[in-house]
C-alpha cells in the first residue's frame, strides 16, 4: 500500500485529488510542517528536500508532487492523457512545477508572511503570478482541459495551486481570468475534490506560526546550528 506523507497544503493536495480520483489504497501519514517533521532524519530519507508531499511505494520512494502524479499514472495508466499528447503534457506540468507554483507560493510569502516595507518583492511576485495565471487563461480559451480533450493529471496539478487564488492573488481572485474560472468551477465540482479536501479533517495539525513554525518552514531565514 502506498504510504502518503500529507498536508494541508496546497502540493500535497494535487495527490490527495489523484488518489481520490483513482480511488488507489493509500496509507496517510501527517507531516506537520510547523512542527518541523520535515526535517527529521527519518523524512529526510524519503525527500532530501524537506517538503512536503511524498510518497513511499514498496521500495520505491518519490517525492516532488508533479513526480508523484506522473509517477503514479504511468503506473497505474489513470489520468495520464494520450500518448500522442505526451510532449504538451510534459510541457505543462512543468510550467506548473517551475513557475504557477512557485511563483504563487513566493506571492503568498511575501504578501502574508515578510516583514512589510517589500514593495519591490510584494509586487514582482504578485505580477509573475498573475502572467502565469494570464498564460493558463489564454491556453483555455474554448479548451475544457488543460492537455487534449481528457481530464488528466496536468488538471490535477494546477488545481492544488489555483484554489488558492485568493490567496495568491488577493480577493479578486479568478475574476480577471474568465477562462481558467470556468476550468476551475468544472474541476472543483467534480466528487473527487470534496473527498481529497476531506482527507486528514481528523489530523490536528500545528496551526499557530509562532517561531518554531518559522523556523521549521523557513530555515533558511536562519542560521545553521
Amino acid at each position: 500500500m502506498i504510504k502518503f506523507y500529507f498536508h494541508h497544503t496546497p502540493n500535497p493536495m494535487k495527490i490527495a485529488l489523484f488518489l481520490e480520483e483513482t480511488g488507489l489504497p493509500f496509507e496517510l501519514i501527517p507531516l506537520d510542517t510547523l512542527k518541523g517533521e520535515q526535517h527529521t532524519p527519518e523524512y529526510r530519507a524519503i525527500n532530501p528536500n524537506a517538503k512536503a508531499p511524498a510518497i513511499v511505494d514498496g521500495e520505491t520512494r518519490v517525492f516532488d508532487s508533479n513526480a508523484i502524479l506522473m509517477y503514479l499514472s504511468e503506473k497505474t495508466g489513470e489520468l495520464a492523457g494520450k500518448p500522442e499528447d505526451r510532449a504538451e503534457m510534459l510541457s505543462w506540468l512543468m510550467f506548473i512545477a517551475s513557475g504557477l507554483g512557485p511563483y504563487s507560493g513566493q506571492s503568498v510569502h511575501f504578501r502574508h508572511a515578510a516583514p512589510a516595507n517589500l514593495d519591490y518583492a510584494v509586487n514582482r511576485y504578485l505580477r509573475e503570478a498573475q502572467r502565469h495565471y494570464e498564460v493558463l487563461d489564454t491556453h483555455l480559451e474554448g479548451r475544457e482541459f488543460i492537455v487534449g480533450d481528457s481530464y488528466s493529471i496536468a488538471d490535477v496539478s494546477a488545481w492544488g495551486w489555483i484554489d488558492k487564488a485568493p490567496v495568491v492573488l488577493g480577493e479578486e481572485g479568478l475574476t480577471p481570468y474568465p477562462n481558467l474560472q470556468r476550468w476551475f468551477d468544472s474541476i472543483n465540482g467534480r466528487p473527487a475534490v470534496e473527498r481529497a479536501r476531506n482527507i486528514g479533517q481528523d489530523i490536528t495539525f500545528k496551526k499557530e506560526f509562532d517561531e518554531e513554525a518559522k523556523r521549521a518552514f523557513f530555515p533558511s531565514n536562519y542560521p545553521k546550528v
